[in-house]
């Protein structure tokens, strides 16, 4: 019996564990939610440094590793559900298998259920947690340390 208590808590605990690093805002439509990207003065200044949406900061840069917004990054930040569950990672890497905006992988395909780009999937603009809710809280941004 304690064998299965034990291996039922670190199921349940895998979730929150993946989610270490730097917690960058939620990835959301709501421009007046100050945890969203879509608020210029919350966590989308374009002043923050670490902002995706600041130029010159290492999650928004063209240039870095880390950055959403370079098309070659392998390091972009990852995005994560309410209930925990990877969502993918916030790149416009469009090769990257766990890239949002690669069109043939899971996380960026408009038919994948996993995908931000799917309306009735991860992308439903009626969920409380999806980006593309007006209303909602969005999905959070955890960059790399």
């Amino acid at each position: 019996m304690p064998r299965i208590a034990l291996s039922l808590l670190a199921a349940l605990a895998l979730p929150v564990a993946a989610q270490t690093g730097s917690h960058l805002g939620n990835l959301s439509a709501n421009p007046y939610a100050p945890d969203s990207t879509a608020n210029p003065y919350g966590a989308g200044s374009r002043y923050d440094a670490n902002s995706i949406n600041n130029p010159y900061g290492r999650y928004g840069s063209p240039y870095s590793n880390q950055s959403a917004n370079n098309p070659y990054a392998t390091q972009a930040p990852k995005l994560y559900d309410s209930q925990g569950n990877y969502r993918g990672r916030l790149s416009s890497n469009p090769h990257d298998p766990e890239s949002v905006s690669n069109p043939y992988g899971r996380y960026g395909s408009q038919y994948s259920p996993d995908s931000i780009n799917n309306p009735y999937g991860a992308g439903n603009p009626y969920a409380p947690d999806s980006p593309t809710n007006p209303f909602g809280s969005g999905l959070r941004i955890i960059g790399d340390d």
